[in-house]
């Protein structure tokens, strides 16, 4: 018994010293519901959150239509996105780069998937995919935004490719 109590107190110690270093991370981000949807969180629902602080881009269905959201955690705001978002694409798993130019995001139209990459400087979204003809999803972009990676189905195997902005495949050795 006297065992039990010493390894019980030691966990608790522990876990306390454990606690005690994380202090200020994780951190609650406590954003107001916008019923606008003009803010980080809405009525709607918000999905595939992904991070570059302090971008945080996530897609969302706030408009009707599912769509792919930039929000400015220093500045409060949503980032408008002209050009990125098409009412005929079912928009998901967005990422961004560190300094927030270029978002990554897979689309779906009319049964096909597609890997996109917007460039926020030229507000111009480009089809990485579309010489591609396999299934695509959950891309991901390197910090400074010259790589980009996905999985890509072909026969039934999910097989992960890197392509670089521009979409052409890169050899990873």
């Amino acid at each position: 018994m006297r065992y039990v109590s010493f390894l019980r107190s030691l966990f608790l110690g522990s876990l306390g010293l454990l606690l005690q270093s994380c202090v200020g991370y994780p951190r609650i981000v406590n954003f107001p519901v916008d019923p606008g949807g003009r803010s980080l969180n809405s009525r709607a629902l918000e999905f595939d959150p992904a991070i570059a602080e302090p971008y945080l881009v996530f897609a969302s269905d706030r408009n009707g239509s599912q769509d792919i959201y930039l929000f400015d955690t220093s500045t409060r705001q949503t980032i408008l996105l002209p050009g990125l978002n098409a009412l005929n694409e079912i928009a998901s798993h967005p990422a961004v780069s560190e300094d927030g130019r270029y978002i990554v995001f897979a689309v779906n139209r009319r049964g096909e998937s597609d890997i996109y990459l917007y460039d926020r400087e030229f507000e111009q979204k480009r089809n990485l995919t579309d010489n591609l003809n396999q299934e695509v999803r959950n891309p991901t972009i390197s910090a400074d935004g010259s790589k980009i990676a996905f999985e890509a189905a072909e026969n039934g195997q999910w097989d992960i490719l890197v392509y670089d902005r521009n979409g052409r495949q890169l050899d990873v050795e």
